[in-house]
């Protein structure tokens, strides 16, 4: 008896099938369709991830950003092909969006801070203002980049400390990169006394200039008298050097500037105070002897 019953439900499956059989074929269609859609979307978007992930790291982003970017933008690309599938058997896609989209809200007024740094993370890694092993000053913070993560970027300060600033602060505010331009100016204020010839103070001090080979001399060299101030006259001198050897080409040139100014002659004064003193003598109080 149960064995009549199955050949009688398969008979009337069959049956359906028969007078159904531009719907099924339809299904079948749809969701070969679908499985197609899906795994089409998931084999791109491994290519696209792989390739965007080699582009950052030929770029020498930081190893975790490109990661990161590279599987964001892979599941975006995956999410997208799952509900191009679901459309293609009948699912109803608008309410699928509506849910992601009331999810991502949740989840974005809940990290909005952290959202924030992300997005300022984002910038950096696509506007570059900083890179890696550039000196930069942040306002609050200034040194070397170590690294430029997700969410913070992390400097090395001159005397070794290891500072981690959020990137939405960096974004928020100016940024002053040290290291980005090649070559940068040097400026030096040299003061000698009043009594000094000028014409011979300018002529050393461009001779000492001129005598330094890691001055850049197809830039402009400025050396002038800039002030006459209360105890001394006060010479300006600019000059270009490769943005490696600035300090050193500054302090160098300092001591040369100093020995060469003794060579001559020439004094460096320091500030001077003239007090002169009035006696006021007052006949009413003086003493007869």
């Amino acid at each position: 008896m149960n064995d009549f019953n199955v050949v009688n439900d398969i008979h009337h499956a069959g049956s359906w099938i028969i007078r159904n059989q531009e719907l099924v074929l339809s299904y079948i269609i749809n969701f070969i369709s679908a499985i197609i859609i899906f795994v089409t979307g998931t084999f791109i978007a491994g290519i696209i991830s792989s390739g965007i992930n080699k582009v950052l790291i030929s770029r020498t982003i930081d190893m975790t950003i490109s990661n990161f970017l590279s599987a964001l933008v892979r599941y975006i690309v995956i999410t997208f092909s799952l509900i191009a599938s679901l459309g293609c058997i009948g699912v109803q896609t608008t309410s699928v969006i509506a849910i992601l989209g009331a999810a991502g809200m949740a989840i974005g007024l809940a990290l909005q801070g952290s959202l924030s740094n992300f997005a300022a993370g984002v910038l950096l890694v696509t506007l570059r203002p900083l890179r890696t092993g550039e000196y930069v000053d942040l306002g609050n913070a200034a040194g070397t980049v170590l690294n430029i993560h997700i969410f913070y970027t992390m400097l090395r300060t001159l005397d070794g400390k290891i500072v981690i600033v959020p990137n939405g602060k960096i974004v928020s505010g100016n940024i002053i990169n040290y290291s980005r331009e090649p070559a940068r100016r040097n400026e030096f204020n040299i003061s000698v006394a009043y009594k000094t010839d000028i014409d011979l103070v300018i002529k050393v001090l461009r001779d000492v200039v001129n005598s330094e080979s890691r001055v850049l001399k197809d830039r402009d060299i400025v050396i002038g008298l800039s002030e006459l101030a209360p105890s001394s006259i006060n010479f300006i001198i600019r000059c270009w050097s490769n943005t490696s050897d600035l300090n050193s080409v500054y302090w160098d040139l300092m001591a040369k500037f100093k020995k060469s100014l003794d060579k001559h002659n020439i004094s460096i004064p320091y500030p001077q105070l003239d007090v002169n003193i009035y006696k006021k003598y007052n006949k009413k109080y003086k003493v007869k002897k």
